[in-house]
C-alpha cells in the first residue's frame, strides 16, 4: 500500500560555497508542498573538477545545517540518461519502499533528460543566480581560518593520484646523425626540446609539433615519430604521490633553422655518437639523460 501524499525529491548538485537565495527558495517551496523531502545530490567520476569542486559529504552538511530534517543521498553520474535514470527510481525504490515520489528541478535541471517513471515539476528561478559565477568569486580568496587551511589540506588528499603528461621531442637532421639539443636560462646543461600536454591538444603528438614550433619557431619538420615513454625522476615530484610521464618522438628537420624561444635560451646541434661522452661530462639534465641513452643506442654509429 502505498501513502496518499508523495515525498517531494529534489535533483541538484548546490555546488557553491554557500546555498544561494535560489538554491533556499527551491528549498523552501518543495517544503511547503511535502512532509518529506529528500534531497539528491550528483555525484561526478571527477574529483575536484572546476565544476564540481565539492564533494557528496561537503555539500550535505551545507545542507544538513539549514535543513537538518531533510534527507540528502548521493547519485553518481553516468555516461547514459537511461542508465542514470534507471539507478536514480532504483535509489528511491529501494530506500523508500511503498512510497510515491514528485521530482524537482530549476533551470538546466535533470528534467529534460530523465527517463524514469516518476513525475517531474520545473520551478521558475526566483532570480538568475549563477553557480560559476560565485565559485569564480571566491577562487582567489584567502582566508585566514583554521577551516579554510583544513579545506584545502582535506580537497588535496581526496583527490586521485595524478600523472602530469608531458612531451620529447629527438629532432634531427642528416639522415639522423646529428641532434638538436636546447638550454634553460638558469641550467647550464642541456636538454631536448618539449614539455607539458595541454588540455587543447588532440594527441600526443600533436601536443609534441606544438611544443617544437613554440621552443623552436617556424620549422617544418617530418611526422612525429613514436620512440618510448617513461616516469621522469623529476626534482619536483619525488617526494609526491603525482608524478610526470613522458612521452618521446622524433622527428627529421626539413625546412627552416630552429631558434630558441619561449622556455629555451640557446640551441645546440651535437653529433649522436658524443651522446655518451656529454653525459659523461655532466652537460646533460638529469631527468633527460634515459631518454638521450635511449636515442644513442638506437641512433649511434659507434662500434
Amino acid at each position: 500500500m502505498t501513502t496518499q501524499k508523495p515525498t517531494g525529491v529534489i535533483i541538484a548538485r548546490f555546488q557553491t560555497p554557500s546555498l544561494h537565495e535560489g538554491h533556499l527558495q527551491l528549498i523552501r517551496e518543495v517544503k511547503s508542498k511535502h512532509n518529506r523531502l529528500i534531497i539528491i545530490l550528483g555525484v561526478s567520476p571527477i574529483k575536484g573538477g572546476r565544476k564540481n569542486p565539492l564533494d557528496y559529504y561537503t555539500r550535505e552538511r551545507m545542507l544538513k545545517q539549514l535543513f537538518p530534517d531533510v534527507i540528502v543521498l548521493p547519485l553518481s553520474d553516468q555516461a547514459s540518461d537511461k542508465v542514470w535514470s534507471r539507478k536514480l527510481d532504483e535509489l528511491l525504490g529501494n530506500n523508500f519502499s511503498n512510497e510515491t515520489f514528485i521530482l524537482y528541478g530549476s533551470r538546466d535541471s535533470f528534467i529534460p533528460f530523465y527517463a524514469g517513471r516518476f513525475p517531474t515539476v520545473a520551478l521558475p528561478p526566483v532570480q538568475d543566480f549563477n553557480a560559476t559565477a560565485q565559485r569564480e568569486a571566491v577562487s582567489d580568496k584567502v582566508f585566514d581560518t583554521e577551516e579554510f587551511r583544513a579545506g584545502i589540506i582535506y580537497s588535496t588528499y581526496n583527490l586521485y593520484p595524478k600523472v602530469y603528461p608531458t612531451v620529447d621531442i629527438a629532432l634531427f637532421r642528416n639522415n639522423r646523425q646529428e641532434l638538436l639539443l636546447g638550454r634553460k636560462p638558469a641550467e647550464n646543461a642541456w636538454r631536448l626540446p618539449g614539455g607539458f600536454a595541454d588540455p587543447d591538444d588532440i594527441s600526443f603528438d600533436a601536443a609534441a609539433a606544438r611544443e617544437l614550433r613554440e621552443e623552436c619557431g617556424q620549422i617544418e619538420t617530418s611526422p612525429m615519430q613514436y620512440e618510448m615513454s617513461l616516469q621522469m625522476d623529476d626534482w619536483r615530484y619525488r617526494s609526491e604521490v603525482d608524478k610526470i610521464i613522458t612521452t618521446l618522438f622524433s622527428a627529421d628537420l626539413l625546412f627552416g633553422e630552429p631558434a630558441a624561444d619561449d622556455d629555451l635560451s640557446a640551441m645546440r646541434w651535437i653529433n649522436v655518437n658524443a651522446i655518451p661522452e656529454l653525459i659523461a661530462q655532466g652537460e646533460i639534465v638529469s631527468t633527460h639523460i634515459p631518454l638521450l641513452k635511449k636515442l644513442a643506442e638506437k641512433y649511434s654509429t659507434n662500434d
